[in-house]
């Protein structure tokens, strides 16, 4: 008798996508054929992870829905499913302007769909995911939910207060990932920075990296999405002491203009991000930086935004990620503040901040050339295989491409490359040094 097939369709972070693994993990024990993101889900179950962080992703999320509920009446699938951020914060609206799903959940109760379903959750499981990921890296994600009050940010709404896990748990979860394969791990949070202090009352995330740090197997560990008021700056220490600690950092500062980050309710000025940076920038010499920055904000003026372009030559980020204000309800700037800025300046001031960005990321990847660097090697694709620095985190940073018909190269294994070219966002290598 075939298995019975759930297929998993999971939009938004990575956050979500750990949600997703664990659930898929759960499905996995009971005996269900699993299937992550199929371009054609065709299985007795269809349940779509949801994001409802900014328009452009609830709209990708609502289309998924009726996508599938579309598939339904097909008779493609049997039964949809529906959980995570966009159905936490719209429940009420999806039942009534999607009927066609079988149930909706939220965010954190989504379990409940195996017990809907005449199973069980198994508690002993709960460290155990089903990785979407290649074997060789994971997600780790380290708490839930954020205690800041951006004004355009309506994660809190969704997600609720800072919720930490302990230590002990995290470095349970990471032997068992480490047991399976895992070398590199990503360290995410909606904020890094204030880790421990719900449960532990202080800062805990230098102490969680070095923890993490000493589990052997554990190769790299990556940071995401620490938050700059009150930096953990201890953290640096452990960075720039620890050889499998990678001298990277996500940090998101949104702008830089006062008038900005004080409607923002960002709770830092202008002169302690500069003086931030650059004592990160001391403190670990080597450190790439990746940031988010937002245009379009209500009230964001030419000099504002200029501001922030010179902000941004002078702060040389490695990595940058940038994207417009989205009106979203339920936030301070959407009770306060008419969305003011047009679409199409929105989009202009978009395209100068990243055209600005590409010149300073080309120029950093021109010094790489003739450097010796340590490279995961994530995958072959097409002419080339693809890999990785300690300074380049999946999905979202710059690439190393390496001819397909170089010798000694294995999937999921580091390789010390010869860096010999370079374009505006990816590295090239064609000599392998030695293996890492």
């Amino acid at each position: 008798m075939p298995k019975k097939r759930v297929d998993i369709i999971t939009m938004g972070c990575s956050k979500n996508l750990v949600d997703s693994e664990q659930l898929m993990r759960q499905f996995d024990a009971l005996g269900y054929e699993v299937v992550h993101d199929a371009e054609q889900p065709s299985g007795e179950i269809a349940i779509v992870n949801t994001c409802g962080f900014i328009g452009d992703a609830k709209e990708e999320s609502i289309n998924t829905i009726l996508q599938l509920a579309q598939f339904k009446q097909q008779q493609q699938i049997k039964s949809l499913y529906v959980m995570g951020c966009l159905s936490e914060r719209y429940m009420a609206e999806l039942q009534t302007e999607i009927p066609e799903v079988d149930k909706y959940y939220g965010k954190f109760n989504y379990n409940e769909i195996l017990t809907d379903l005449g199973s069980e959750y198994r508690a002993d499981l709960r460290f155990e995911r089903s990785l979407t990921t290649p074997a060789h890296y994971a997600y780790l994600k380290i708490s839930e939910g954020c205690n800041r009050t951006c004004s355009f940010c309506a994660i809190p709404i969704i997600t609720g207060k800072h919720r930490s896990k302990s230590i002990e748990d995290l470095e349970t979860e990471v032997r068992l990932l480490v047991k399976n394969g895992v070398k590199e791990f990503q360290l995410i949070a909606q904020d890094l920075s204030y880790y421990g202090v719900d449960r532990y009352k202080v800062q805990k995330l230098p102490e969680l990296v070095a923890r993490l740090s000493d589990i052997p197997g554990v190769e790299w560990l990556r940071l995401h999405y620490a938050y700059p008021a009150h930096f953990p700056y201890d953290v640096l220490k452990v960075m720039r002491e620890r050889e499998n600690v990678c001298k990277y950092l996500d940090i998101a500062l949104q702008h830089i203009s006062d008038p900005m980050l004080k409607q923002m309710k960002r709770n830092l000025t202008k002169a302690q991000t500069y003086e931030l940076i650059e004592r990160i920038r001391k403190e670990v010499p080597s450190i790439h930086i990746r940031t988010t920055l937002m245009v379009g904000h209500p009230g964001e003026t030419d000099a504002d935004f200029d501001e922030l372009l010179d902000f941004l030559r002078f702060a040389r980020f490695e990595r940058m990620g940038a994207f417009m204000y989205s009106h979203e309800e339920g936030t301070h700037a959407y009770r306060q503040y008419h969305d003011d800025i047009a679409m199409e300046l929105k989009e202009q001031r978009m395209d100068e901040l990243m055209l600005v960005q590409q010149q300073i990321s080309a120029a950093v990847n021109q010094q790489k050339i003739g450097s010796e660097m340590k490279v995961m090697i994530d995958r072959k694709e097409g002419d080339y295989f693809i890999g990785r620095t300690e300074f380049d985190s999946p999905e979202v940073d710059p690439e190393v491409l390496i001819p397909a018909d170089t010798k000694g190269i294995t999937i999921g294994e580091f390789s010390r490359m010869l860096i010999d070219g370079a374009d505006d966002f990816d590295l090239y290598a064609s000599t392998v040094q030695s293996q890492a």
